[in-house]
């Protein structure tokens, strides 16, 4: 089986510009390709993590990837998938975050001896000349056709502000830029970058009269076609101090059935023969799939020694044994706890629900525990009197365990 045959049958690809002559660079590792990596925030998160994996198994097949931080088109945002502005970021910020993504990015990709290549487009967006720019770039596109690009359509009736629309543009350059400068002749991102990728190319041909080449990937999405990563507390990061690693590895634990198999095929580098003898699993063996599909994953990310505590963890509160020692927790002050705090204001704090009706929707419906204890009481008052050892255990829904502990 070739690179991209098995990218199709992971279901990988989405779209690209032209198959046969994709197929002919990926597959004899002549491919120096880019993905693109905004730094909106000071960690990479799940929706990040199918990129990276495509970079690394493209890697591995001989093919150089460069992995493009957004120094300069962060300070635009993209307007792709957004129904608002996004918050704009200090210089400061957006450099921090650059340097969070580096230190991330090389647990999948190897930069040494020039395998790889680690570039930030604010090295040339963001000392630009704008009249210069405008007209030696601008001049190529056309507001007619990028108009009708979903990526803008969608914003049309809340209002598109001027600095979002010159995002594209931006975008086009860096491919233009990065085939300049390094040869890059691919790009590769998520499915809802496609009108971005093609403005590069076709800039490209404008101006040098070469080919470079697009293709997209499927977007991480669950049976109900919503974006893979969010918690009730929010996105799931690659970063151990946002996300721990048992935390992490309970997210995968607990994909859908209906999601699972495509996990295993699109995430992980177990060989395809192996997850489609799991295609025919069912009922209870489908859990022995997310074990599978949530080790593996942990293991990418935080290591194995990480993914060993996790999997222990996760086993032993399954089966009851209660081990704690590498469940997520939350320090609170004993000042806090003196007069009595709210089992769902304690929630709040441990992140375990999103807002109180989130919470009393949850101990209406009898899915939350304390101390193996279940509560029906939606005012129900947490005391010192409650911990033992300075410690209670909050158990939400079958799976999820969140100690608290007394400081």
């Amino acid at each position: 089986m070739t690179v991209y045959e098995e990218l199709v049958k992971r279901g990988l690809i989405a779209q690209v510009t032209d198959e046969e002559e994709i197929k002919e660079l990926i597959n004899n590792g002549k491919a120096t390709f880019y993905i693109g990596f905004d730094p909106t925030a000071d960690s990479l998160h799940v929706g990040h993590f199918m990129a990276l994996c495509l970079m690394k198994r493209l890697q591995m097949a001989g093919n150089k990837p460069i992995a493009l931080v957004g120094g300069g088109t962060g300070m635009i945002g993209d307007p792709s998938g957004r129904t608002d502005l996004r918050q704009m970021m200090t210089v400061e910020t957006i450099n921090e975050n650059c340097e969070r993504f580096k230190e991330q990015m090389s647990r999948f990709i190897d930069f040494s001896e020039g395998k790889a290549l680690m570039v930030n487009n604010a090295d040339w967006l963001r000392d630009l000349n704008y009249i210069d720019f405008i007209r030696d770039i601008g001049s190529h596109f056309s507001v007619n056709r990028m108009l009708t690009f979903e990526c803008y359509k969608q914003r049309m009736e809340k209002g598109l502000s001027f600095l979002e629309f010159n995002y594209m543009i931006m975008q086009s350059y860096d491919f233009y830029r990065l085939y300049k400068d390094y040869g890059c002749n691919m790009q590769f991102g998520g499915d809802d970058q496609w009108s971005n990728m093609l403005g590069g190319t076709e800039l490209i041909r404008r101006k040098l009269g070469k080919d470079a080449y697009a293709m997209t990937i499927t977007l991480l999405l669950n049976s109900e076609g919503k974006k893979m990563g969010k918690t009730a507390s929010g996105a799931v990061w690659l970063d151990p101090n946002k996300t721990s690693p048992f935390d992490f590895y309970q997210y995968w634990r607990n994909v859908g059935d209906e999601d699972v198999i495509k996990c295993l095929k699109m995430l992980t580098f177990l060989p395809l023969e192996e997850i489609e003898k799991m295609e025919k699993w069912e009922g209870s063996e489908l859990n022995k799939a997310k074990e599978i599909l949530a080790y593996e994953l942990t293991e990418l990310v935080h290591g194995e020694d990480e993914a060993n505590k996790a999997k222990e963890a996760a086993s032993a509160l399954f089966k009851g044994k209660g081990s704690k020692e590498n469940m997520p927790s939350t320090d609170i002050e004993k000042s806090e706890i003196n007069e009595g705090i709210t089992l769902l204001d304690l929630m709040l704090k441990a992140e375990l629900i999103p807002s109180k009706s989130e919470g009393r929707r949850l101990v209406k419906q009898g899915g939350v525990s304390v101390d193996d204890i279940k509560i029906t009481d939606v005012n129900k008052m947490i005391t010192l009197e409650d911990f033992n050892e300075n410690e209670i255990i909050i158990k939400k829904g079958k799976k999820v365990y969140h100690k608290i502990n007394i400081v």
